[in-house]
């Protein structure tokens, strides 16, 4: 049964990114539709469990916003402003429904990385 999930580590303090938001969005074409605004818990995941479970998996183009700028800002870290980092997109293809697709985000103020996880 496929599901969408991904995972935040902020690697500037070596820890989940307990509290940041973040917005699921699916892409078709010029219209972009809001699925989920949560705000992740302290292991640096969706406390409901999937982001898309099996029933709400679908083939197309999505995107996920991390609010990183205002995560840091929580944490106390002084950013310039306007912040290098401030919200981080990752917009990705899901072909298969039944797929798992994880995306997990490794970050810091200055830089980040993603990829597809297992």
């Amino acid at each position: 049964m496929g599901h969408l999930s991904t995972h935040v580590l902020d690697t500037m303090h070596g820890c989940p990114a307990a509290g940041m938001k973040l917005t699921l969005q699916r892409i078709d074409g010029l219209r972009v539709e809001t699925l989920k605004e949560i705000v992740l818990n302290q292991d640096g995941r969706n406390d409901g469990g999937p982001l898309l479970d099996a029933a709400g998996m679908a083939v197309g183009r999505y995107r996920l916003l991390f609010e990183v700028g205002d995560y840091f800002r929580g944490r106390g870290v002084a950013l310039p402003e306007p912040a290098f980092i401030d919200t981080v997109p990752v917009e990705f293809g899901m072909a298969d429904a039944q797929g798992h697709y994880h995306v997990p985000l490794l970050v810091s103020p200055w830089t980040y990385s993603t990829y597809r996880g297992s």
